[in-house]
């Protein structure tokens, strides 16, 4: 298809930011070419182009956003020009005929009535008396005339509507005690079902809608957002990026239930093991497998053993994957990035690391392809490189949980003889959904998990 439309590059996409293109117009292009820069919520990435020809027209200028689906530019012939007048034409007559068409039809209104009403005076007895014969036609007949008859009467009866519900909130019937409750509570009376004689609204009545309110409306209205004044700072836009972030952390945090449980790793162990392979070869691959390449690893390999925690909620099922599709987060330049291993439960440590590492290179080199960074079972997080003791993470949805990893510490530890020696711990945090992982479910996953670390050849097989 020659023209070019802004494509959805994620799940949750909606839109996207022309970074900057990468070719210019008349520019020959072909099939996988790097044509442009696109940022999403999630990653800024390289858009390629779809066919072989000639961009021949660009419709959105580096920095445009453009929701999705929306053209923005066009691969044709070379000498051949793009559609781009023939289709703003129309649109723009259309947009001028609108206006005249609603301004003729008001000025009929006015005369319709005046010959249907010859006095003035009855004109307002004839719209109550025909205003309910009308509404039951068109709901009966649902013929295309019903919505100008709809016009008629909508127009005059509108500025008649305010006072009528002031008048009638006036003439509730409720007792004098009823109606104090009512004001102390915040309730209208005008929308309580009276049970007393007559409709009569009581003070029981009042009470039992004053408790109903709160179970009808759900949550408390949110607090209205106020802009910050700057004092001496600066006001930083929201790139794509971060604004998915955001919207993503608060669709996790505030409707999926968390809780927590930690661990500390005997983490000798694994040392040991890293430094024999190490020492095998300083130039082969096995020198390039890293602590956090044992714990991608036996995270999976716990997932295997336990694998009810590889599920997640939906609607009213637990999902529960036949693969362990394992997401790591990645942190980049302007937000974070959660690459997926597919099928990891099939991949050796070394295979493992080899695709970490080549996934968060092109994550932080903007050449991931949005397959690969959608989807997921669970993800694990690791700050220890960064100096974080540790920490608790935020689930990603839909995944069931996520593991949280931080560095290895020494320190003083007494050992299986009542010695005191110096130790290597680190600390492991999981945040579970609670709709789907209870706390004993999870606390044996973690079980299995410090096993199979502190047992680091197991991880080898």
């Amino acid at each position: 298809m020659p023209e070019i439309q802004m494509p959805k590059l994620s799940d949750t996409m909606t839109e996207g930011t022309l970074v900057a293109w990468k070719k210019k117009k008349g520019d020959k292009v072909s099939a996988g070419d790097v044509i442009a820069e696109i940022e999403t919520d999630k990653a800024t990435m390289e858009w390629e182009s779809p066919e072989d020809g000639t961009l021949t027209e660009i419709y959105v200028e580096e920095g445009g956003k453009v929701d999705v689906g929306q053209r923005i530019a066009f691969i044709g012939e070379e000498g051949k020009a793009a559609p781009k007048e023939e289709k703003k034409a129309p649109e723009k007559k259309e947009k001028k005929e609108e206006p005249p068409k609603k301004e003729a039809k008001k000025p009929e209104e006015p005369k319709k009535e005046q010959a249907e009403t010859e006095k003035p005076a009855s004109a307002k007895a004839e719209e109550k008396e025909t205003a309910p014969p009308q509404g039951k036609k068109d709901v009966e007949a649902g013929v295309s005339p019903a919505p100008e008859s709809r016009e008629e009467t909508v127009a005059p009866e509108r500025p008649t509507r305010p006072p009528l519900q002031k008048g009638d909130e006036a003439r509730v019937k409720a007792s004098p005690v009823a109606r104090r409750i009512a004001a102390e509570l915040g309730v209208d009376l005008g929308s309580v079902k009276g049970t007393g004689p007559e409709g009569r609204v009581t003070e029981t009545d009042v009470r039992s809608a004053a408790k109903k309110k709160p179970v009808e409306a759900g949550v408390s209205p949110a607090p209205k957002q106020v802009q910050l004044p700057l004092q001496g700072g600066s006001r930083i836009q929201l790139s794509g990026m971060r604004k998915g972030i955001a919207e993503r952390l608060v669709q996790s945090k505030a409707p999926v239930p968390h809780f927590y449980l930690n661990i500390d790793i005997d983490a000798g162990p694994l040392m040991e093991a890293r430094a024999e392979l190490k020492s095998a070869g300083e130039d082969s691959d096995t020198s390039k497998i890293t602590v956090n390449d044992f714990v991608l690893k036996a995270a999976v390999m716990a997932a295997v053993k336990v694998p009810k925690v590889n599920a997640s909620f939906d609607i009213d099922a637990i999902v529960q994957y036949a693969d362990v599709d394992l997401g790591i987060a990645v942190a980049i330049e302007d937000g974070l990035l959660t690459p997926v291993i597919r099928a990891a439960q099939d991949k050796s440590l070394r295979e493992i690391s080899e695709l970490a590492k080549d996934l968060a290179n092109r994550a932080r080199n903007k050449r991931m392809k949005p397959e690969e960074f959608q989807g997921g079972s669970f993800t694990v997080s690791n700050l220890g490189g960064m100096g974080i003791d540790s920490f608790s993470a935020i689930i990603n949805p839909p995944q069931g949980f996520i593991l949280a990893v931080g560095k290895i510490n020494k320190m003083p530890v007494i050992d299986h003889c009542d010695q005191v020696i110096i130790g290597h711990r680190m600390s492991i945090w999981m945040s579970c959904d609670h709709r789907v992982i209870d706390g004993a479910l999870g606390a044996i996953y973690l079980k299995e998990l410090r096993h199979l670390l502190e047992n680091p050849a197991l991880l080898l097989v």
